[in-house]
């Protein structure tokens, strides 16, 4: 484990779609069985349409898996060329999981796992995820991280954001938090991308707690603020969400 030519003939175009929608039908029940069946459609983009979300347990390790209707990790921000005011796009799974169980305070707000890929900065100064020897270089490669999630009005009505960490606090951390004034953690699991899926294997300490875990699944677009200040970094886009309302439908291993 790692941490780190057109158709001539209609009816014979209108057999091919059928059968392909056939196979592709039965491709999704048996690839993505269980979890979260969510309706395909949701979302403009594909690679961020949601189509299943799913967390299943292996020995100590939780799977954390999502497929999408398009290609996953196809489409990454476009550079702006400054950290302020740059884009993050993300898959994530919310969990019911206490923060605390990965290093940070209790209860501080609802514990995500989020894959992400931000080309104008980079916040996992601990791996060399393009192997190029400069670990400063590797944010628009797609990556993992544990945050914490609350609301935050600031962001717009609704909104979340990764919650902040107030000037001079000196809340519980995780050993590889990368030093952004957020509750932001950067262990270092490595995402696997396949066609329309994309999985992170996490060992836990304490499995049960996940397979006692509820969940949900959701492609999303976050922002830097423009001031670099609190609120840091926001949740400005949903793009889709599994549930359709973040309702943490989810159980483990179901």
């Amino acid at each position: 484990m790692s941490r780190k030519s057109p158709f001539h003939y209609a009816g014979l175009a209108a057999v091919l779609a059928v059968s392909l929608a056939t196979s592709a039908l039965a491709h999704d029940k048996s690839k993505h069985s269980g979890g979260i069946q969510a309706e395909k459609g949701n979302a403009e983009l594909a690679p961020f349409d949601v189509i299943h979300a799913k967390i299943s347990t292996d020995g100590g390790v939780a799977v954390f898996h999502m497929a999408v209707s398009g290609r996953a990790g196809e489409r990454i921000p476009t550079p702006v060329g400054t950290v302020a005011g740059s884009d993050v796009f993300a898959y994530v799974w919310p969990t019911s999981i206490d923060p605390a169980e990965v290093g940070f305070e209790p209860k501080a707000g609802i514990l995500a796992m989020a894959v992400t890929a931000h080309p104008d900065f980079d916040d996992t100064p601990l791996y060399d995820e393009n192997g190029d020897g400069d670990l400063g270089n590797d944010g628009n490669v797609w990556h993992s991280h544990w945050v914490v999630l609350g609301p935050d009005e600031a962001c717009g009505p609704g909104a979340l954001k990764v919650i902040d960490i107030p000037e001079g606090a000196r809340p519980r951390l995780p050993k590889t938090w990368p030093g952004f004034p957020i509750l932001l953690d950067s262990p270092g699991w490595d995402p696997v991308f396949n066609q329309e899926t994309v999985e992170v294997r996490v060992p836990f300490e304490r499995i049960a707690v996940v397979e006692d875990a509820t969940y949900d699944g959701v492609t999303s677009g976050l922002r830097v603020n423009a001031n670099i200040h609190s609120p840091l970094l926001c949740v400005v886009d949903v793009f889709d969400v599994a549930s359709g309302d973040l309702s943490l439908p989810g159980k483990v291993n179901q």
